[in-house]
């Protein structure tokens, strides 16, 4: 049980600019939501000692002046087509103070279950857009005297690369830590003169197939859905890209081995396709996004702040994934990968830009209802943060001890994480229909 004490709105400490930021078509895209991610620490003297709210709030409100776009607030734009626009206005960010009797050790594995999600501000997205805030905080003490930060960043304000971006500097700002990179806030640096939508191929943003024998994906999304935390050894791994690279020819130099998440990926999808048991003839599409910051010609800026990440999908029949060595999903997921290119990024915002309603590819229509393309039964939605710094949020209380995902799953919907502690092991959170869940935590580890 969660009880709430207080919310606080914090504002940018000094004055920042007053203007209507340009959101370019990958921003567009993106749903009106936050993507939900929990911080947790451990009891010790400088929390005992310490006003960790205080140091939150006075600590967002610097950071909230070089990050000054997240204080701001979202609106429809006047041209329709389902777009936004981005008003830097200082609305603010919203801190929610909570406190809790439960202890850090009765979250366990940290497995992102409703009792996670509670631990992290709700929205109500039917609200209008412009009383939405972009960043939202909850700060929950717990009995044993540690805490947890409960975070949302909007999709249209941030991807990962970036919002962690915005973690590290406003963490360093309360510890007092040199120095304090401020992001690159114009997004048009990737706007082109040249018309490349040509360059695209809009299949990847076609909708994913359905179950055979069946006319919508209605009945599928009505199933209930259970979710795991699955921890793969640095050794599993190993195996797995093993098996995977076997076909390769890696003696003459004509080919590398595949990565550790292209090989744990399609040993994912290959395990769901076997827990869902799919006729043979099924088709089945694994989706992903890929960081396009080091595709571009020349390059985005390092501390570029916004959305820098492409669609990308993967497809195959059932009968094929399961009849064919793990290496043969891997090609496909590789394949799928090295399509990015300069061009093709290019063609793909080209495209985006060229669409009369950028609407379909959200989860929620423009009254906030569900909606949208179903990832889940027979397909697969896979976000690696392999890649990602995801560990050292150091409020000048020492590092946490988990980081992760909020309960924001749907069929299919999987993350692979890095451990925290460094071991090379991946955790896999993953969620399934209640009914296949037993199935593939069983394929998972039998069938390395």
């Amino acid at each position: 049980m969660v009880t709430f004490k207080a919310t606080h709105i914090v504002k940018p400490a000094e004055p920042t600019p007053e203007e209507i930021l340009y959101l370019n078509a990958c921003d567009q895209i993106k749903d009106i939501t936050h993507t939900p991610t929990i911080y947790f620490y451990r009891n010790n003297d400088k929390l005992d000692n310490g006003d960790a709210i205080g140091v939150l709030k006075d600590s967002l409100s610097k950071v909230l002046v070089l990050f000054y776009p997240l204080a701001g607030r979202l609106k429809w734009s006047g041209e329709g087509g389902s777009r936004v626009e981005l008003h830097c206005n200082s609305r603010g960010v919203p801190i929610h103070e909570a406190v809790s009797e439960a202890t850090v050790e009765d979250f366990g594995d940290f497995t992102p279950t409703p009792e996670i999600q509670a631990l992290i501000p709700s929205v109500d997205y039917t609200t209008p857009i412009d009383e939405i805030p972009l960043v939202i905080v909850q700060l929950t003490r717990f009995k044993c005297g540690g805490v947890s930060i409960g975070l949302g960043v909007s999709h249209v304000m941030a991807d990962g690369p970036s919002a962690l971006h915005f973690v590290d500097e406003w963490a360093k700002i309360a510890r007092g830590a040199e120095p304090i990179i401020p992001p690159f806030l114009d997004r048009k640096v990737l706007e082109t003169d040249k018309l490349l939508a040509e360059e695209f191929d809009p299949s990847a943003l076609r909708p994913p197939p359905s179950l055979i024998g069946e006319e919508d994906n209605m009945e599928q999304r009505k199933k209930p859905i259970t979710v795991a935390f699955l921890n793969l050894k640095k050794n599993q791994i190993e195996k797995l890209r093993n098996k995977a690279s076997e076909d390769l020819n890696l003696e003459n130099g004509n080919s590398r081995g595949y990565s550790r998440f292209e090989a744990v990926a399609a040993h994912i999808w290959r395990c769901t396709s076997k827990a869902r048991r799919h006729v043979a003839e099924q088709p089945t599409s694994l989706h992903f996004v890929a960081d396009f910051r080091n595709k571009l010609r020349p390059s985005l800026p390092k501390n570029f702040f916004g959305n820098a990440l492409i669609r990308v999908e993967a497809a195959d029949n059932s009968g094929n994934l399961l009849s064919t060595p793990i290496g043969s999903a891997a090609r496909k997921i590789r394949a799928a990968v090295e399509k990015v290119t300069d061009e093709t990024v290019r063609g793909y915002l080209d495209f985006l830009k060229g669409l009369p309603d950028v609407g379909r590819f959200r989860s929620l229509d423009n009254n906030g209802r569900p909606k949208g393309d179903f990832y889940g039964n027979p397909n697969l939605a896979i976000i690696s943060w392999t890649a990602l710094p995801l560990y050292g949020a150091d409020f000048g209380w020492g590092k946490e001890i988990h980081m992760g995902p909020g309960s924001m799953g749907f069929d299919g919907k999987t993350f692979i994480i890095p451990s925290h502690d460094g071991d090379g092991s991946f955790n896999i959170a993953i969620w399934l229909q209640e009914e296949n869940m037993g199935s593939f935590k069983k394929c998972f580890y039998d069938d390395i």
